[in-house]
């Protein structure tokens, strides 16, 4: 026999509420935190990405500069075909992928200024 027949078992609706809500609000914080965490990672990955083309771009550059420096004593060459050369190298760092559209219009505006 029952006594009490209206006995509740269980949190009842306030507190299923107040669980649910409670989880709702963790889950919502903790992927917050992913969200900012990979976002994190990926600026940084993106940073490490451009300082390795920067020092592709620039050893490039000076393995071209190096050989020019070497010729120049036996000959000058004119300043114009100095420029077409690095243009057509940073040309190929581009076709190669190693050069974005705008790392490539940055380098040829300053050899251009050059």
């Amino acid at each position: 026999m029952r006594r009490g027949g209206n006995q509740r078992r269980g949190p009842g609706l306030l507190g299923s509420v107040a669980r649910t809500t409670a989880i709702v609000g963790t889950a919502a914080v903790v992927s917050n935190k992913v969200d900012n965490s990979m976002q994190a990672s990926a600026q940084q990955k993106s940073a490490a990405q451009q300082h390795q083309v920067d020092a592709a771009v620039q050893q490039a550059l000076a393995s071209q500069a190096a050989p020019a420096a070497q010729a120049a004593p036996a000959a000058v060459a004119p300043v114009g075909a100095d420029r077409i050369s690095q243009l057509q190298q940073l040309g190929e760092l581009k076709q190669q992928g190693i050069l974005s559209e705008a790392e490539f219009e940055a380098e040829k505006a300053r050899i251009l200024r050059s």
